[in-house]
């Protein structure tokens, strides 16, 4: 299964130049960074130090890809028709991955995001789950550039971004929409972290789309659930929210 053998080859990856207390710390910290100090995401202290680096690549972007998977069968996102899947905001590729395989016959993904590292770690997750894509380095708030018949993911983009930002972006979707690709946001379930999200809604809402908040039982991998216990979590849920606009024939 491509999953496993991505998750694996993570491990290795990952694991080849630090031990489990390191990992173990840097989950600690990224995940109170996530819950307590949002506002330093922005900065991009989420990805500072190979620790954090690596929990967020072995811990929480493969979390991303199975809620996303979750997501996508569950709205039955038009499978047989998206070609390329837009990821902005990318990071290590797997929410975009996520989407790509779950089509019919597999994506093109294409992803930007603003950190190098993470550029490099979403075009090794290409590689590793056979899709063809690249990702770039760029800044993921520009106005969106489609072609054929093109999914655009906002994957836990939005609510690290500065309002003015976040502003443009829905702007950008908007008039990507009115162009006829599908677009889906996915963020966290949370409300203090989605104070914007009713703009949203009404304004996606106008064009068709659909807002969901999901919780989907966390049958975690063995890797997944060992590395949680170590950090004493323990995700009974995969849990998330998003608006979905399909494409317009």
């Amino acid at each position: 299964m491509r999953r496993d053998a991505w998750l694996a080859a993570l491990e290795a990856r990952h694991l080849a130049n630090l031990t489990r207390a390191e990992l173990t710390r840097g989950l600690r910290a990224l995940s109170s960074l996530y819950v307590e100090r949002r506002g330093r995401l922005a900065s991009g202290s989420a990805l500072d130090g190979a620790g954090k680096r690596a929990a967020f690549a072995l811990f929480y972007a493969p979390l991303h890809f199975l809620t996303v998977t979750q997501i996508v069968q569950s709205l039955d996102v038009d499978a047989r028709t998206i070609e390329r899947v837009i990821d902005l905001g990318c990071g290590t590729g797997a929410a975009g991955s996520a989407w790509a395989l779950a089509c019919e016959r597999p994506a093109t993904v294409a992803g930007v995001d603003r950190h190098p590292w993470a550029v490099d770690e979403a075009n090794w997750t290409y590689r590793q789950l056979g899709l063809r894509g690249r990702a770039v380095v760029g800044d993921a708030t520009k106005p969106i550039e489609t072609r054929g018949v093109s999914g655009v993911l906002l994957g836990y983009l939005a609510n690290e971004l500065p309002p003015d930002k976040r502003s443009a972006v829905l702007g950008h979707v908007e008039q990507t929409v009115k162009r006829g690709a599908a677009v889906l946001v996915i963020e966290p379930i949370a409300r203090s972290v989605t104070t914007w999200w009713t703009e949203w809604t009404r304004t996606l809402g106008g064009h068709g789309g659909r807002a969901d908040e999901w919780r989907f039982p966390a049958a975690l991998p063995a890797l997944l659930r060992e590395i949680a216990s170590g950090a004493g979590l323990d995700p009974r849920e995969l849990t998330a929210r998003s608006i979905y606009v399909p494409p317009r024939g």
